[in-house]
């Protein structure tokens, strides 16, 4: 594993930075909103503009980077993005906020594809999925360390935004200074949602219904615990816990995944999710003997349904590609984000709205019922249609953050379809040779 990771390093302490740097400014958004007296609806359209933007910069960043090449598009959308960060500063009004967002979500989509697509060319097929593991792992410890960096400043100033937007300008040097250019990226045309929907039914509302959980949980959290009147430390910690939920759960659920029904196990991944949304819920209501506790059944609350979020969408991913044929897998991996992009652009709206008319404590109730929706559906779906895959024929299962770009899903893609072929190769020469023994 190091000997790969030496490779790539360069690439991997950019990521982590430019994470730090995110990860602090999505936070950052509801403590300052807060502040400033946004309501939860108005920092709900702001947080969907994140996604409005990055949903964009997915469809068009491949096109810039044939025009003018990796370098520019990488070196050009930094730029935009460290001043997009400060500039939060200047204009206290939603509407300039909302722009502000889109403009970094278009910028952090197409600094995902960039860095995907050196990370995919400086990768063989052996190495491929360990390389992979190792980006995934280190966006989520860049987004939990950033919000450690929160607690060193107060979010009514300007400190914290400079910070981020130090952060992400020198994110970019270890890795333009070191990355060799990478061949133009070439996406496949994403293939229509309802040839998408016909191929997995489960796999598109879960998809859907998910990107709106992740984006409620990325965007809304700490607007929650300024609701509820926690301090800045404390959400900084709840939003942590729940991005950390991802690095406890991520094997387990993979390795259930890899010998079960995959629907069996997207049920009973998205029913937890659903209670551990209840027992948040049951958290911030007056329930005699929980103030003893203060915040840690919340926290504990916030681990688990962050936990059973990021594996949930690889899981996705993993049983859509296993109805599919090797060579749609890059279609349907554009029209995954597509539909992925929808329900983030929904989720937060909803969310908000929900808080905005019956108080915080709709947050949970919200993502509850995403996640119970998501279950009851996996079990509609096992009795109209029965599993025509085994769990040995499955596609292998590799952790996908649900912030990749189309790069890195299709480059899992392929990796998961051949590791699973090497791996039904190695059982059948085994069992040929027990059979001639």
């Amino acid at each position: 594993m190091l000997n790969v990771i030496s490779g790539v390093w360069a690439l991997l302490v950019g990521i982590v930075l430019i994470m730090l740097g995110n990860g602090m400014h999505f936070t950052l958004i509801g403590l300052r909103g807060g502040i400033e007296g946004f309501s939860a609806a108005e920092l709900a359209v702001v947080t969907s503009g994140y996604f409005v933007g990055f949903l964009s910069g997915a469809r068009m960043t491949p096109a810039l980077i044939q025009r003018v090449g990796h370098v520019r598009v990488f070196a050009a959308l930094g730029s935009f993005m460290s001043a997009g960060l400060i500039a939060y500063t200047l204009v206290a009004e939603p509407w300039a906020w909302t722009i502000l967002r889109i403009l970094l979500g278009f910028c952090m989509s197409g600094i995902y594809v960039t860095a995907e697509s050196w990370l995919n060319n400086a990768s063989t097929n052996e190495t491929r999925g360990k390389v992979l593991s190792a980006y995934m792992i280190a966006q989520t410890l860049g987004i939990i360390c950033a919000q450690g960096l929160l607690t060193l400043g107060d979010a009514a100033g300007a400190g914290l935004f400079i910070g981020a937007s130090i952060l992400v300008s020198v994110s970019f040097a270890p890795i333009l200074l070191s990355v060799a250019p990478a061949p133009a990226v070439e996406v496949a045309r994403p293939m229509s949602l309802w040839a998408l929907f016909r191929g997995s039914p489960l796999g598109t509302v879960g998809i859907f219904l998910l990107g709106g959980v992740y984006a409620t949980q990325s965007g809304m959290a700490a607007v929650f615990g300024s609701q509820i009147g926690m301090s800045a430390s404390e959400i900084a910690f709840f939003v942590a816990m729940l991005f950390a939920g991802a690095l406890v759960f991520q094997y387990p659920i993979g390795w259930l995944s890899d010998r079960f029904d995959r629907r069996r196990v997207i049920m009973g991944t998205a029913a937890m999710g659903a209670m551990a949304c209840g027992a948040g819920w049951v958290a911030v209501g007056d329930v005699p003997g929980l103030e003893a506790l203060g915040l840690w059944p919340l926290m504990g609350a916030a681990l688990l349904a962050g936990g059973m979020t990021t594996p949930l969408y690889a899981l996705l991913l993993a049983y859509t590609n296993d109805y599919l044929p090797n060579e749609d897998m890059a279609a349907a991996s554009g029209g995954l984000i597509f539909i992925s992009g929808l329900g983030a652009i929904l989720g937060p709206l909803v969310v908000g709205w929900a808080m905005q008319t019956g108080g915080p404590e709709a947050f949970w109730l919200v993502l509850g019922a995403s996640f119970a929706a998501m279950a009851v559906y996996a079990a509609y779906r096992m009795t109209r249609r029965q599993s025509s895959v085994t769990a040995e024929e499955t596609e292998s299962y590799l952790g996908v953050l649900p912030t990749a770009s189309v790069v890195a899903v299709e480059a899992a893609g392929v990796w998961a379809a051949e590791q699973a072929e090497a791996e039904r190769a190695e059982a059948e020469a085994e069992t040929e040779l027990r059979g001639a023994a």
